[in-house]
Parts: C-alpha cells; structure tokens; sequence
C-alpha cells in the first residue's frame, strides 16, 4: 500500500527534508573538526517512529540507510511497505518479553538490551538464516527510575552473556543521559570510558550510541560513533488527536 500522508507536499517535502539532512551532516562535519575527529567515524541513525513511509523512502533516496524504531506495530508496517528498500533497522525502544520474537526475526540490530531474560529470548529467536543480530547494551547511565537500561556495574556481566550466544554478536553500548546538558557530559563521558574498557574485553565493540538532536556535538566530543537523530531531520513531531 501506497503511503499518502506527506504525498501531497511534493517537492517541497523533499527539499525540507533535504535542507535538514544537509543541516545534521554541517553540524557532524563541524563537531569532528572541533574534535579532530573524521566525520566517515559516525554513523546517523535516523529516529522514524511517528513518522511516515514516505518520510524514510525520501530520506533514503537521500543517501540514509539506517532508520531506529521503538514502537514494534508501527515498525512492522512501515517494514512491510518498505520491503523493496535496503534498510538497517534498529529497535531502539524498551523490549517486553512478549515482543522479542518479532525484534529477532525483523530487526537489524537492537539497541536497548538491558536483561539476561531478554538475551536469552533474543538469542533462541533470532533465525537461523540470517546473520547474528546486531546488540547495543543499554546503559541507564544516570540511574533514572523512569528510564531502561542496566547499571553500568552490570554491563561486563551482559557483555559475556551475548558473546556466548552465536545468534548475537555484541557491538556495543547506548545511553540516554538526563536532559540537563552538564549532566549529560558528565554522563557522555562516564559512558566512553564504559565503552573503552569494553573494547578491550571483547574484540567485536565499535559502536558508542550516544548523542540526539539537542546534544550531538557534545556527545561527539566524547567519542561517539553513532547519533540518534530524530527532529533535527525530520522537523517537529505530527501532533496526535488525545
């Protein structure tokens, strides 16, 4: 099925979308610079929930290629009218058991694994024909009650357990710091040296998944390799009928 919601935007949907992705990529660019980094060392992922199909297939005729999903109903559809497309999908939501199977079979990679339970089922369900899936721990960084993600004293523990199950191949770490911008470079940086002495154990890490719209320089500064961006591309979110 064909999606209608921003068809009747025409070129100027495309080029909105264009001038915001151009946008994001002046601000990498300028965030490496500052920190003598190269701007090829940082992957975007690009935050679709909420919004459209035709949003993705614009942005990726755009070049992107990695779009990040946490509602699973939403994803699934999007997944199927988007099958003809070669997209990355990554589950960046909080996982209940009853949804893992569907994340195993689906997903890419998933960025919000927080639990033994949750590794196990992930690991007997992800199937046998496709490659090892792709896993981020989650770490709640700043030990917020609201917030998923396992304590940073927890992470060596989860570490192990995926890399002892051959359907998963761990990459790395995610975080979603508090709001508060000294507070989230405090945390940025307690998550890279979390990710350093990660790699370290186990040679698969490479992926640091830590920085958003409001926040992407600073967690670049602190050594990310992947930003979640969702409004800086896609501008505000719809507003839903409550």
């Amino acid at each position: 099925m064909q999606d209608t919601a921003n068809d009747t935007n025409g070129s100027g949907f495309c080029l909105d979308l264009k001038a915001r992705l151009c946008a994001v990529q002046q601000r990498m660019s300028d965030a490496c610079s500052q920190s003598g980094r190269s701007v090829r060392e940082i992957q975007l992922l690009a935050v679709s929930k909420t919004r459209s199909a035709s949003e993705i297939r614009a942005l990726h005729a755009l070049g992107v290629r990695a779009f990040g999903e946490n509602h699973l109903t939403e994803a699934q559809a999007k997944q199927t009218e988007l099958d003809d497309l070669a997209l990355a999908w990554h589950f960046i939501g909080p996982i209940q058991s009853n949804k893992t199977r569907v994340i195993a079979q689906q997903f890419d990679w998933v960025q919000s694994v927080d639990r033994e339970k949750i590794i196990h089922r992930l690991a007997d369900q992800r199937p046998s024909e496709r490659p090892p899936l792709n896993v981020l721990i989650q770490v709640n960084i700043d030990e917020e009650p609201q917030k998923a993600g396992c304590s940073e004293h927890e992470i060596s523990d989860l570490a192990d357990l995926i890399a002892a199950q051959s359907r998963l191949r761990l990459r790395g770490l995610m975080a979603i710091p508090a709001a508060d911008a000294a507070q989230s470079q405090r945390a940025f940086e307690r998550m890279h040296v979390a990710f350093a002495q990660l790699a370290r154990e186990c040679q698969t890490i490479d992926t640091l998944s830590i920085g958003m719209s409001g926040d992407l320089e600073a967690a670049i500064a602190a050594g990310s390799s992947m930003i979640r961006i969702g409004t800086a591309l896609f501008g505000p979110r719809p507003a839903t009928n409550a």
